[in-house]
């Protein structure tokens, strides 16, 4: 049997760099925001464009070879092909950080021959850290220098599942898929990276977004942690996330479980939406 392979360094780095993104949007959180709109209508700050900086000049003086995809540098589409991919979102939860609200957080993920392998995820109001490694663990850094392992919940069926969905973009069939699953207890989040973490540490069971907002960026970190903490994340169809496509959006939706839901998750959801055999 082959030896995992040692992400170590790459995980010491990508811990580092979120971090210091994280205390640098922390810092300009404490002053006038100056908000920008892209082409599709997303805002941006100065903070985003500080941050994406400070983690993409990381990267890439560390890994000098490695291709680097961000949600505020074009996609020159170089990453195609690519064993090694990072993929970078200096704020994921834009909104919330407008807002002065605390959900959202910094995220560094790695790809693998096209597979989520190492994640980061910051968040500036609290200096929380969760990060992993598949087949390695996942654990959660307090600002205190406590590390604690994560595991996701052992929960295996159905009743009494607890969800996390976006609080920005609700979608209307959540609700749908709230009565398939028979779900009660329901929390928002802005953040996609603080809604997988709760997932990881056991304080949700699922998180379910149906729409086809989600990026590369958002999922790829995220995903490793998930993964490394026991859980599973997959498309509304059950199948996995594809981080080696041209197109940058998860077009199918995003599901993401403590692992042991995730089957029975699929099934129910393609009865609600009228694809079960």
């Amino acid at each position: 049997m082959s030896r995992p392979l040692d992400l170590s360094h790459e995980l010491d780095v990508a811990r580092r760099l979120a971090l210091e993104a994280a205390a640098l949007v922390r810092r300009l959180a404490e002053q006038p925001v100056a908000v920008k709109y892209k082409d599709a209508g997303e805002p941006v700050t100065d903070a985003d464009l500080a941050a994406n900086a400070l983690i993409v000049g990381g990267l890439a003086k560390e890994f000098a070879g490695d291709a680097i995809l961000s949600e505020e540098l074009p996609d020159d589409s170089a990453r195609l092909g690519r064993r090694r991919v990072w993929m970078v979102d200096p704020i994921d939860g834009t909104r919330d950080f407008i807002r002065r609200q605390p959900g959202y957080v910094v995220m560094i993920g790695l790809c693998l021959d096209g597979r989520p392998a190492l994640g980061a995820v910051a968040q500036p109001s609290t200096g929380t850290l969760w990060s992993g490694v598949v087949g390695q663990g996942a654990w959660r850094d307090q600002p205190d220098g406590t590390r604690v392992p994560l595991r996701t919940s052992a929960l295996a069926e159905p009743a009494g599942v607890r969800i996390v969905v976006s609080k920005s973009r609700r979608s209307p069939r959540i609700d749908a898929f709230r009565l398939a699953l028979g779900v009660t207890d329901e929390m928002n989040v802005g953040s996609v990276g603080m809604k997988v973490a709760l997932v990881c540490q056991g304080e949700r069971d699922l998180y379910l977004y149906p729409g086809e907002q989600t990026k590369l960026w958002d999922t790829c970190g995220p995903e490793a942690i998930l993964i490394a903490a026991g859980g599973r994340m997959s498309d509304m169809d059950g199948r996995p996330l594809v981080y080696t496509k041209a197109d940058l959006n998860n077009r199918n939706g995003v599901v993401a479980s403590n692992g042991p839901l995730h089957d029975h998750v699929i099934k129910a959801l393609a009865v609600a939406r009228g694809k079960s055999g």
